[in-house]
């Protein structure tokens, strides 16, 4: 199950990809658009910027924005930067691999066949499906083509 924190970051970064590309959005805005308590929406954009997904420009007329278009941005990269690695156990992560010390014989463990099976799984469908596939689906739910944010 993905954190709050997790959530809200890939909300804040569907509700960017709404925006007009390069036009900042303002922090309160997108908080009461997209439902994140502003608060933690201000600590999640810093951590979306360390990971460079998006950029920040101050002034009057500042907010965030993505930093690359929407469709070299995935699901998979936003949740592996705020969540951490994808796979349901350790003995089958690709990023943070970790022998279970109980496991006497980790090639024929069930357990971790199948869970090897969840997380290819998942990261085939969240490292294939980027911004540009999310709104493209909003649209297709909603029957129309605009989703953008009118700033």
């Amino acid at each position: 199950m993905l954190s709050k924190k997790t959530k809200y970051a890939l909300k804040a970064m569907i509700g960017l990809a709404k925006a007009e590309p390069g036009k900042p959005v303002m922090t309160g805005y997108l908080a009461e658009s997209e439902g994140i308590p502003k608060k933690f929406l201000e600590l999640i954009l810093l951590d979306l910027k360390s990971l460079g997904v998006v950029q920040s420009r101050q002034g009057k007329l500042g907010g965030y924005m993505l930093r690359r278009p929407t469709n070299k941005i995935t699901m998979g990269e936003i949740i592996r930067g705020i969540e951490g690695p994808l796979a349901p156990l350790p003995c089958v992560s690709q990023s943070a691999y970790e022998r279970c010390a109980e496991c006497p014989d980790e090639a024929a463990c069930g357990l971790r066949l199948v869970m090897k099976d969840v997380r290819d799984a998942s990261s085939k469908i969240l490292d294939n499906t980027s911004l540009a596939d999310v709104l493209d689906r909003m649209q297709k739910a909603r029957g129309t083509n605009d989703l953008m944010f009118h700033i």
